[in-house]
């Protein structure tokens, strides 16, 4: 490992992990005695809302530490039992809490008027809006026994599957032609032949990638029926109207700002075509760009960063918005707590932990040098930044919604980008500015075709299971519908479902849309502090400080937002179309 994780344990054999094992099982069993005894009457319900939140948070601290610490080690040794194991007995006895906190919703339920409560004691002030939440989700609970059963069939179900796809995926080793010779390389590193600078290496990483998923399409597949099945089980039985509903009730999101998104998402769509069709002409392709030179590096910028050279430039880049943000990004450089290397046995993409009990994050990336890959990493350094402005809030206010989740990464994104523009000569800005395009293609366009992928996914799944060559045909067809004519049909990327580890969450479902939302929110964000940025980053600063006690709109509103009005998005995509009408007048000179 190259980030630090002593500050949580120094391994799992580790005293203080064992005992916080003990703990868990003591506070559960005291958690559940607590509901039998106090949750089945409304006598004294403030003190009893006090009680069991103490519960929550006791229990909370605990299971992100050694859930965390579990997960984190998995995510960079895929073939660590011991990870594996605890992550299972971990999730074992974080079950054991179901049965009291379902006492405790269905507790909440029977109370007429909350709002009265809450009014009674600062200490159920300060996560109003939590017990709201829980209390409106008890109209989707079923019986308490039907819910502990679920959480306890999840672990051979969900869990299981989930578990199983992250394993073969990162471990699948690849066969692929460099200069001549056959290297067996890492899926992570594969992939990231995908920003080569040799048209040759891109070509042959994609149709390695693509031969290699063969080995594991039918097991993947099979873990994909299985995640989705049960999603739509469960979906039916606690009387949601779909898997899209229930995302965007867990979202804080209602529909109409979905929808508002959605649409001008799809009047941007041939402003991307148009990028895309000028880059294939570039590259000196007829017509729609091939999927192997999606990501293919423009301008004079091929020379590759040191992570210590990205970091640092990252770092001073922060600084042009404001020092806490550079002092964060040094913090995290400085006390080692970023994974950064690709390597074998280690999973792919990147994701930042914000661990709230320590006042920490780990951010995992696979840095390869390119500028994409130093984006990758201001974006999660973004991640940890949100979580940093949580760290003096309860935490159960620490939760964010998935689409808030994209609003603090993004927003460090194009400060980063907006920054390098402004101090490079025009070859070396045609290359930050298309690698900023080519992002924002994945965000709007990869993501509208993802959306349009799980919900042909989850229709398609409620008639039956799916098949391989169902599944890659949809995806296809999403590619197809979102990208037009800006990418060559004949040369997709049918395997995308097999590599994207957010379809295997059951928890997660359509975690596609919220990277769209919080792309165009952190634009428009971004558009205000330009045009005034007298005070913006101590409002900024406030905004995440109030993700994870208020609904997306209350949030918006505090930057005086509208998200029920397609405007805003049309607003926020307007800045990329400008970029894209820049990027083609520099390279059609």
């Amino acid at each position: 490992m190259e980030w630090s994780l002593s500050e949580l344990y120094q391994s799992f054999n580790d005293a203080a992990y064992q005992a916080d094992l003990e703990k868990i099982k003591a506070l559960s069993v005291e958690a559940q005695s607590f509901a039998q005894s106090q949750l089945t009457n409304l006598e004294n319900v403030v003190s009893k809302c006090e009680q069991f939140l103490d519960f929550q948070v006791s229990l909370s601290t605990l299971l992100i530490k050694v859930i965390g610490y579990a997960n984190l080690v998995s995510a960079v040794d895929a073939s660590n039992e011991q990870a594996l194991y605890y992550l299972n007995y971990v999730q074992e006895l974080a079950n054991e809490f179901v049965k009291p906190s379902v006492a405790f919703q269905m507790f909440l339920k029977e109370v007429e008027d909350l709002d009265q409560v809450i009014a009674q004691s600062p200490k159920l002030q300060a996560v109003a809006y939590h017990l709201h939440f829980i209390k409106k989700q008890a109209n989707h609970l079923l019986s308490e026994k039907e819910e502990v059963l679920i959480s306890k069939m999840k672990l051979s179900g969900s869990t299981a599957w989930s578990n199983l796809q992250n394993k073969i995926s990162s471990t699948l080793l690849v066969d692929v032609i460099l200069d001549g010779k056959v290297e067996t390389l890492p899926l992570p590193a594969v992939r990231n032949l995908a920003y080569h600078h040799d048209g040759k290496v891109r070509k042959a990483g994609y149709e390695a990638e693509l031969s290699a998923y063969k080995q594991i399409e039918e097991s993947s597949a099979a873990a994909l029926n299985g995640i989705k099945g049960e999603v739509n089980t469960l979906n039916t039985m606690r009387q949601y109207d779909s898997p899209l509903a229930e995302t965007l009730i867990q979202s804080r999101m209602d529909q109409s700002t979905l929808d508002a998104m959605l649409s001008a998402m799809q009047k941007s769509l041939p402003s991307f075509h148009r990028y895309y069709k000028h880059k294939a002409k570039l590259l000196n392709h007829e017509g729609g760009l091939p999927f192997y030179d999606l990501f293919a590096p423009m301008g004079a910028s091929e020379s590759s960063m040191t992570y210590d050279a990205a970091m640092a430039y990252i770092t001073k880049q922060f600084a042009t918005f404001s020092s806490a943000l550079a002092d964060y990004a040094d913090k995290a450089y400085q006390n080692k707590w970023i994974d950064y290397t690709p390597r074998n046995q280690k999973r792919g993409g990147a994701f930042c932990m914000n661990i709230h009990p320590i006042k920490e994050s780990r951010i995992l990336a696979n840095f390869d040098g390119s500028f994409s890959n130093v984006i990758t990493l201001a974006h999660e350094l973004g991640h940890g930044y949100h979580g940093q402005q949580l760290v003096d809030e309860s935490i159960i206010n620490s939760r964010y919604p998935m689409p808030l989740a994209e609003t603090a990464s993004i927003f460090c994104e194009t400060i980063v980008v907006n920054a390098a523009l402004k101090e490079v000569s025009d070859q070396e800005k045609i290359a930050i500015l298309e690698a900023s395009i080519s992002d924002a293609g994945q965000v709007i366009v990869d993501i509208y075709s993802r959306f349009l992928f799980e919900s042909a996914l989850f229709e398609k799944r409620s008639e039956g299971v799916v098949s391989v060559n169902e599944l890659k045909q949809m995806m296809v067809e999403s590619q197809k519908q979102a990208y037009g004519d800006g990418l060559d049909h004949d040369v997709l990327h049918p395997y995308m479902w097999l590599n994207k580890p957010h379809y295997y969450s059951a928890g997660l479902n359509f975690y596609n849309f919220p990277y769209a939302f919080g792309l165009l929110f952190a634009k428009g964000l971004y558009a205000q502090y330009l045009e005034t940025s007298d005070g913006f980053v101590e409002q900024y600063n406030a905004l995440l400080k109030a993700t994870g006690k208020n609904d997306i709109k209350t949030v918006a509103r505090m930057a005086g937002i509208d998200v029920s009005k397609s405007e805003f998005f049309e607003k926020s995509l307007a800045l990329i179309e400008q970029d894209i009408d820049q990027f083609i007048a520099l390279t059609s000179q």
